[in-house]
């Protein structure tokens, strides 16, 4: 499995938006979900969007729901998490994984080298 190559990340004011990208060859099989990680300085790393791709389902950690939307285009093996209304606590370096367990956050698969996003008030 490839390692997952993140873009799109950048400066922007609160209430803002962005909307990220992962180049990542998820798995033929659809076994394992697809997801979206974020770690802001002196934090874990914690899990932000989930996709299931053989069912379309989606899970969003409670603190982006309604303001984030993952998303996928199979045709270019690209993974996509749009954010909007963003705020300052959003602030993080995003990563995206393409073999996380489906019902946690457990990545199985690499980790790329992410992209920072940054909000300020």
């Amino acid at each position: 499995q490839a390692q997952p190559v993140e873009s799109g990340g950048g400066s922007v004011q609160a209430g803002g938006s962005l909307t990220l990208s992962c180049a990542a060859s998820g798995n033929a099989e659809s076994r394992y979900c697809m997801a979206w990680f974020r770690q802001a300085p002196g934090k874990e790393r914690e899990g932000v969007a989930r996709l299931n791709p053989l069912r379309g389902s989606t899970y969003y950690t409670d603190s982006v729901k309604g303001r984030f939307s993952i998303s996928q285009d199979n045709a270019k093996n690209t993974l996509y998490l749009q954010m909007n209304s963003l705020k300052v606590e959003d602030t993080a370096k995003y990563y995206c994984a393409a073999a996380v367990s489906c019902g946690s956050w457990r990545n199985i698969g690499l980790w790329g080298q992410g992209t920072q996003v940054t909000v300020s008030s």
